[in-house]
């Protein structure tokens, strides 16, 4: 069901999430498939309708930088740089996980991919919401991902309760992803935001650190 991006519906889509259901949603870089990203049996809907495989971790999607602290503890000033830099924007930090989020999210490891997502509309509906999202692209897993409503729906179907139409996704790449771990910075993932305005704030460059076999961000491609 794909509904245009009034405020009623953003609500009503909110209020799906809260109820344990899936919401398909824009973002800046693809639509994402949302679940509520600390209700375990909601997030293992996402799993089975992208037929994912289990060790492949979720992002965990933030309506306000304030939120950061729902989900990890990490007070690194560099960390904290990047995110006031880039957040909102397509980028994702993988940062020590508090424990409250679940292990399906994060595939059982210690870490959990976190952003902040530059499109009003999944703001909005993020905010809305008061938790934050776990969503990977709203595509079956391996196939193209979405960058409109109707892509979506081509894909998933009615496997999705509802579908947040904001029209097509400006960037039309996933986000960058960056992990910090130790005191170091390791890039997981090619994406929407260049490497070297990432590696101009953090002032040293990015380590490559991509694994087939245990991945930390949830996909692997290299764009």
């Amino acid at each position: 069901m794909i509904k245009l991006k009034t405020k009623n519906n953003i609500k009503k889509a909110s209020e799906i999430i809260k109820s344990g259901g899936l919401v398909a949603f824009p973002t800046e870089t693809v639509y994402g498939l949302g679940a509520n990203g600390f209700n375990p049996v909601a997030v293992a809907k996402i799993f089975e309708v992208k037929n994912r495989p289990s060790f492949n971790p979720l992002i965990m999607h933030i309506g306000r930088k304030t939120d950061l602290e729902k989900v990890t503890n990490c007070s690194e000033q560099k960390v904290l740089d990047l995110i006031e830099e880039f957040f909102p924007g397509p980028l994702t930090l993988v940062l020590p996980k508090k424990d409250e989020v679940p292990e399906i999210v994060t595939a059982g490891k210690s870490s959990v991919g976190v952003r902040m997502p530059a499109n009003e509309i999944a703001l909005e509906f993020i905010r809305e919401t008061e938790t934050a999202i776990a969503a990977p692209s709203a595509n079956l897993f391996g196939m193209l991902s979405p960058t409109t409503a109707e892509h979506v729906k081509k894909q998933l179907g009615d496997k999705v309760d509802f579908i947040l139409d904001g029209g097509k996704s400006d960037v039309g790449l996933e986000s960058t992803i960056v992990e910090f771990n130790n005191g170091e910075f390791f890039l997981l993932r090619y994406g929407g935001l260049p490497v070297e305005k990432i590696e101009n704030v953090i002032g040293s460059k990015l380590k490559l650190k991509i694994s087939e076999s245990s991945p930390n961000s949830p996909t692997i491609k290299i764009y």
